[in-house]
Parts: C-alpha cells; structure tokens; sequence
C-alpha cells in the first residue's frame, strides 16, 4: 500500500516539474557579451539593400573562465518594446521557449574563446524582414544547446540604441504604370461598349 501511495506522489511530482525542465528564462542569464552593430540610433535601413555589421565578445570585466561552456553565438534582430505594442506575435515573454521577441536569425558561430573579445559579421538585411524598430541580441549557447549568457545592443530596457527597418513594398514603378492603364483602357472600354449598345437601340 505504502509503495502503491509512493508511486502516486512520484508521478504527481514529475507531472508538476515536466513543464520546467528545460526552461531558460531570460531573467536569469547573465549579460556577459558585449554586443555593437553599425546602425546608429534612429538610422532608418532598407530591407533588401543596407547591411549591417554586428560585432560581439566575451566582456573583459568577467572573471576568467566564465566562457567555459560557451559553444555556439546566436545573434538575431529583435523587435524593440514600441513595435510590440499590440501585437501578440511579437511579445516578450521571460521565458524563452515562449518569448517572441527575436524572431529574424543574423548569423550562428561556433564560440571561439581563442579570439573572444573580436567576433563580426556582416549581414544584409532580409527583404521578408517587417518595417519596424529593432535592436541586436546574441545569445552563447552551451553543449546541449541551452542559452547560458547574453548580449544586446539596447539597455535593460530596451530603450537605447534602436534603428528601422524599411521593408520593401514589392512593387515597381513599372507595375503601377501597367496597372494604371490596364485601368484606364477598362473604364474607356466599358463607357465605349455603352455608347454602342445606345446607338444600336436607336438605330433598331
């Protein structure tokens, strides 16, 4: 009986603690990467055209050692507090399976703890990516590809430091020009074939 009750608790126990193995929460990662990019604050890119260069390392204020299970940088765009405002898909949540916050992946490296203060890469910016403000962020990722450290390139807040992205429209002057006389040529043709069914039905 008293096994029977203790297998019970057991898989009480592990129902209760399956949804958190495995979480990361954000909050709980420290901020040991130093991360910059070329945009200046308020700079306005073109998806499609700009580049960007992001540059991130291992902060030289750290003790030694503190990049010890850091394999993998992951750097991604991330979508500043003003351009989340309404939208659900968008949001910022702690918990990182969940958050929605850095949905556009710039580029993924193995850590190099060799050349840890210096790492760069040049991006161009993705015509899928929407008009909205943005900031960078890496994240160091550990043998089990967990986040174990960040960086950014706005403050806690989210506040500092941000650039735009202008998307492309998809459209050419030429397209709008076709468009405008296919237009033209229809409401020409439509008022011609009433002028002729008018004067047929006089004629009759």
């Amino acid at each position: 009986m008293a096994a029977r009750a203790f297998l019970l608790a057991s898989l009480v126990l592990s129902c209760f603690l399956l949804p958190c193995y495995g979480t990361v929460l954000l909050s709980s990662l420290p901020r040991t990467l130093e991360v910059t990019a070329s945009p200046t604050s308020g700079q306005v890119l073109k998806g499609g055209e700009d580049k960007i260069t992001v540059t991130w390392g291992l902060n030289q204020t750290v003790a030694a050692g503190t990049d010890s299970t850091y394999k993998t940088i992951k750097v991604k765009l991330c979508y500043a507090p003003i351009s989340q405002v309404d939208r659900g898909w968008r949001k910022t949540v702690d918990d990182l399976k969940k958050d929605r916050t850095c949905q556009h992946k710039i580029v993924a490296r193995p850590y190099n703890p060799a050349n840890s203060t210096a790492q760069s890469h040049e991006w161009t910016v993705e015509r899928d990516v929407p008009t909205a403000t943005y900031f960078i962020r890496a994240y160091a990722y550990d043998a089990d590809e967990k986040e174990v450290a960040y960086g950014q390139t706005t403050d806690a807040g989210r506040t500092t430091n941000l650039f735009q992205v202008q998307a492309i429209s998809g459209r050419h002057v030429t397209v709008d020009t076709c468009s405008i006389c296919f237009s033209v040529f229809s409401v020409v043709s439509l008022f011609g074939f009433f002028y002729n069914e008018k004067r047929n039905a006089k004629r009759s």
